[in-house]
């Protein structure tokens, strides 16, 4: 298994390639629109987020553009760089959206898969969203399986915290049931009229519910 640390960074880098697919942008923008798809649960700072876009450009994925920035000395200003999505870098994103493997069903990448869903075949989004529920089904036998054995010595605090937490993934079960039987329902290539990134929230922790508290 990925440690955590490279997780989260693919997480970023599919993000990224994903937003600059949509236009280029500088990187107080990028950060901005970041924050938006990755949710709360995935703050981003400069320094996580410059070491990614270095990383791209080092791979040709990404190239850096100042000439937007160019009359910024002039005015005594640093210019900005201006960072634009390479050939290479938009096959390397539509290989990462093909993907429907077992890491996309978790959380770190779950949800900004779900963000690009509009971009996104409907056999994948299918998969990807089948896969999830079946990570959360076994997760909800996990916990039930727990509190059954342990909730007599639970105070009441610990208790009401593991009974939230299983009830938020129960919703998410549910939700994603609705998403499921829509998908089939009405296959379509996309899932947004412009296929843009999706940023809906459904619980005000990022764009999808939180099972982060199992």
């Amino acid at each position: 298994m990925a440690p955590r640390s490279a997780k989260r960074s693919s997480v970023l880098e599919l993000a990224v390639l994903g937003l600059l697919s949509e236009t280029p942008m500088h990187g107080y923008e990028l950060r901005k629109r970041l924050s938006g798809v990755l949710g709360t649960f995935h703050a981003i700072s400069y320094g996580s987020l410059y070491p990614c876009l270095k990383d791209l450009v080092a791979r040709g994925w990404i190239v850096e553009d100042a000439a937007a920035g160019a009359d910024a000395p002039a005015l005594g200003k640093r210019a900005r760089i201006v960072y634009t999505l390479t050939a290479e870098g938009k096959e390397q994103f539509q290989q990462l959206i093909a993907d429907a493997g077992p890491d996309t069903w978790e959380d770190e990448r779950f949800g900004v898969r779900l963000a690009f869903f509009g971009r996104t075949e409907a056999s994948v989004r299918l998969r990807i969203l089948e896969g999830r529920r079946s990570r959360l089904e076994e997760r909800l036998d996990g916990v039930r399986s727990s509190l059954a054995r342990t909730r007599e010595r639970m105070d009441s605090y610990t208790l009401q915290l593991q009974q939230h937490g299983l009830e938020s993934v129960e919703r998410e079960v549910r939700w994603l049931d609705e998403l499921i039987a829509s998908e089939r329902e009405h296959p379509t290539d996309s899932a947004t009229p412009s296929g843009r990134a999706a940023t809906t929230t459904t619980s005000g922790a990022g764009i999808l519910p939180s099972a982060h508290g199992v």
